[in-house]
């Protein structure tokens, strides 16, 4: 038997396949990792327990891959890398998944203890440095308790709103042997309640209240709907009162496009207008204008896992603590009956909505049609937008680019929009896609990068073709990084605009074939859908290099609206 296994003979189980139980309980199906001396017992025991480890190129990958995959499947990731830069080079992984609340588990190596403090190879205070961008941060001390603190640490990453958590496993105790009989193995659905929280009643009867009664009514389903699972009971809610709805981060598709309540492109009109504003999972950011862009005269309510969410950044009239599910749910049960719940008398409110959505679409009409060359970006997300099915799974990872296909592209179902978060990271792409493509291998995967932003991470294409995943890849290369450009040019002058952010004229159609995927390039607009149609039957990892003009910029990043 392998020597780090258990065995009838002596009962013993070492710490690396004590890793491996606890993962299987919680319901773990792959890590992602590169592999280091310090973390190989870990590997043998997902060997024995059935769980894939799928070995990346960057630890940054392996967690940008656990982030994705907890939020594809609603279940945990874990990454497991090495200590030291091992560790380092997964921070901006681990930070990311914080900012976006992302449940996942960064397991990093040390050193043995019995080194502590001697300058073993690649120690670091890797609890130190991790503490802040995580729900949970620790060291376990003792073989025995390997199991237990990992279930701890997938404990706390659902406390409140979900979020990373990170242990590190010194190498003696990992590699140790202990009997399993002093082990504490916690059983698969038997260490963590549930946390779905219904809310105050009395809140609940309030808000219900308040949107039978509204005459401009709005709300904004955000990231934490689709975290939830609260897709249906938002979709009641709206249609029942009859409520014009946003949506945001992972809460796009929640509503399809063409439904009567799905609204896009008039949030600051609604938002500027309305009487009762509704913001759910969503915080008061940078995307929110902090909380400035709703109306003064607006009665504003907040709903969101986390009770430190609510309220920040701006007052409100209500805010509710829990579940936006179970209380959108029951918020519709409580208005059903009421005055029709009011949803009789908001005809000409969504009739407004609706009239401000033709004429923003009217006056960027012209650049989704255009025909010039080099090719607006709008025009290419708006290629990209008609080339989605229901399946498809939509990523963003980019500046400026990103920003023109979020005015444009409308994922046909919920759960099929991922981007980095208000961490605004590049190079979640590449992960993003392996994740979604394991996690889901039955869905279409449709990613636009940036040029700047796919060089980041761009390497683990080739995982993705040794593994066999694939996708539809777009790169819009403006050979620069677009939106910090612009903020030069405006700031300093374009004789100051190009320094620092531009880059090199690269074809990636050319690297994803030197990697073993199909590639292509378009110059022409009127190739853009040929070229995807030709990707997806490909059945291949593909990269479609389109050439996009470098001086055409989206509104928010002429707008600057990240930095207000």
């Amino acid at each position: 038997m392998p020597d780090g296994s258990s065995d009838n003979n002596s009962d013993l189980i070492s710490g690396g396949h004590l890793v491996a139980k606890a993962l299987k309980a919680e319901g773990v199906e792959v890590i992602y990792t590169l592999c280091g001396g310090h973390i190989i017992d870990i590997y043998d025991g997902c060997v024995d327990e059935g769980i894939k480890v799928v070995d990346v190129r960057h630890e940054q990958v392996a967690a940008h891959a656990a982030d994705g995959y907890a939020r594809i499947t609603g279940k945990p990731g874990c990454a497991v890398v090495t200590a030291g830069p091992g560790t380092t080079d997964a921070v901006t992984g681990v930070a990311n998944a914080f900012r976006a609340e992302s449940p996942m588990l960064l397991i990093g190596g040390q050193g043995a203890h019995t080194q502590h403090k001697m300058g073993s190879l690649q120690d670091l205070p890797h609890v130190d440095m991790m503490t802040p961008i995580t729900k949970f941060a620790a060291t376990v001390p003792d073989t025995a308790r390997v199991a237990d603190m990992v279930s701890m640490a997938f404990r706390e990453c659902y406390h409140g709103a979900p979020g990373p958590s990170f242990l590190e496993i010194p190498r003696d105790v990992l590699d140790a042997r202990v009997p399993v009989s002093k082990a504490r193995i916690p059983a698969a659905g038997q260490y963590r309640a549930s946390t779905r929280s219904a809310g105050d009643p009395e809140a609940i009867e309030k808000l219900a209240d308040l949107l039978v009664h509204a005459e401009k009514p709005a709300i904004l389903l955000g990231s934490q709907v689709w975290t939830t699972r609260g897709t249906e009971a938002a979709i009641d809610l709206v249609r029942t009162l009859n409520i014009p709805a946003y949506m945001n981060g992972a809460g796009r598709g929640t509503l399809p496009p063409g439904d009567p309540h799905h609204y896009q492109l008039s949030r600051r009109y609604a938002f500027s207008n309305a009487d009762v504003i509704v913001i759910v999972g969503t915080p008061f950011d940078f995307r929110m204008g902090y909380g400035k862009r709703l109306s003064p005269d607006a009665t504003v309510v907040q709903i969101d896992l986390d009770y430190r969410t609510v309220g920040k950044n701006r007052d409100i009239d209500l805010g509710i603590v829990g579940d936006a599910g179970l209380i959108l749910k029951s918020v519709t049960e409580a208005a059903s009956g009421r005055l029709n719940g009011g949803a009789s008398k908001r005809k000409e409110w969504l009739d407004e909505l609706r009239a401000a959505e033709q004429t923003a679409l009217e006056k960027r009409l012209p650049s989704l049609k255009s025909d010039a060359s080099p090719i607006h970006p709008y025009r290419l997300v708006s290629e990209i937008n008609d080339f989605l099915t229901e399946d498809s799974v939509y990523i963003g990872d980019g500046g400026d680019i990103v920003t023109f296909s979020g005015q444009v592209v409308q994922p046909k179902s919920p759960g099929h929009w991922m981007d980095p978060g208000p961490l605004g990271t590049l190079g979640v792409g590449i992960p993003f896609v392996l994740a979604a493509k394991q996690a889901r291998p039955d869905k279409e995967v449709v990613a636009l990068f940036g040029d700047g932003a796919f060089s980041l991470t761009g390497w683990d294409f080739e995982t993705l073709v040794r593994y066999d995943l694939p996708f539809v890849g777009i790169v819009g290369n403006n050979s620069s990084m677009n939106q910090i450009r612009y903020g030069q040019a405006q700031k300093y002058g374009l004789d100051r605009e190009r320094v620092g952010n531009t880059l090199g004229d690269v074809h990636y159609d050319k690297f994803a074939q030197m990697l073993g995927g199909y590639g292509e390039e378009v110059r022409d607009p009127a190739d853009i859908g040929p070229a995807l149609r030709r990707a997806r039957e490909s059945g291949k990892p593909s990269l479609i290099n389109v050439w996009v003009d470098p001086d055409a910029y989206a509104p928010g990043t002429m707008n600057q609206t990240m930095y207000k």
